[in-house]
């Protein structure tokens, strides 16, 4: 199993299905995790008491909004002063609405890049330095199957996706040589929340879509994802960055 103990981590969209399987995850394996979500969520609070309860690390619930790109960089750097570093940084909360592209505002377009795409920026600028001086950092970028093409309705999403896999290509080359790994995991459908939410009462139809579609004839679970999260912060993956790896069932 993988040891955390004595690694900060901090996770956004912790309140998520794939947020929750992965706090989970860090909080087992010794790590304290800074769980990061929309503020004024009472179930952030109960969510850091329950992993806490029994486990060897320790959960915080961050109440933030990240689409304050400002704020988000001013709170990254306070967390990483405060605890001495942030060792692992998941890059993880992410909007989604399925609709076509001509229906989505101006505002709506920009809204998903600053939380999907550029609070992952400053976040990673804010943790950077003290990253940079204990020579060690393990930073993890969500990006997307959607990134394959074969999705519709989803454009500002896939943009933004797109702009994290820039985002690890290029944080990995600049944060290499101080021994920062940077990687991005592009999960497929995964059995989620938010899956529940978009698709409503066409849920069935596009699981039977999403088998159809996939090599492997089974639904991706968060506990897959965050599996492969705990390996990518793990020293095994220590000779591995600027990958983005997809676990999505095969396409």
């Amino acid at each position: 199993m993988t040891d955390l103990s004595g690694k900060t981590a901090l996770l956004t969209g912790a309140l998520g299905s794939l947020g929750r399987a992965q706090a989970h995850a860090l909080c087992e394996a010794g790590a304290f995790v800074l769980a990061l979500d929309l503020p004024d969520r009472e179930d952030g609070a109960v969510l850091a008491a329950q992993l806490s309860a029994g486990a060897d690390g320790r959960t915080e619930y961050i109440g933030h909004d990240l689409g304050d790109l400002e704020a988000t960089e001013t709170l990254g750097r306070e967390l990483a002063a405060r605890h001495g570093g942030i060792d692992i940084l998941i890059n993880n909360a992410a909007l989604i609405i399925n609709r076509p592209f001509e229906e989505f505002s101006i505002a709506e377009y920009e809204e998903q890049l600053r939380v999907n795409a550029a609070a992952g920026f400053v976040l990673a600028r804010a943790v950077a330095p003290i990253m940079k001086q204990k020579h060690y950092g393990k930073i993890v970028n969500f990006c997307s199957v959607t990134l394959n093409g074969r999705w519709d309705g989803y454009v500002p999403y896939v943009v933004s996706k797109g702009a994290m896999l820039g985002l690890t290509k290029t944080l990995a080359r600049e944060l290499g040589p101080h021994g920062i790994r940077v990687n991005a995991i592009s999960p497929g459908a995964v059995v989620s929340d938010a899956e529940a939410r978009v698709f409503g009462d066409k849920l069935q139809e596009y699981n039977d879509w999403i088998l159809e579609n996939q090599c492997l004839k089974q639904r991706i679970q968060p506990e897959n994802i965050a599996d492969l999260t705990l390996f990518l912060i793990s020293p095994d993956s220590d000779m591995i960055s600027g990958q983005n790896i997809n676990i999505d069932g095969g396409w």
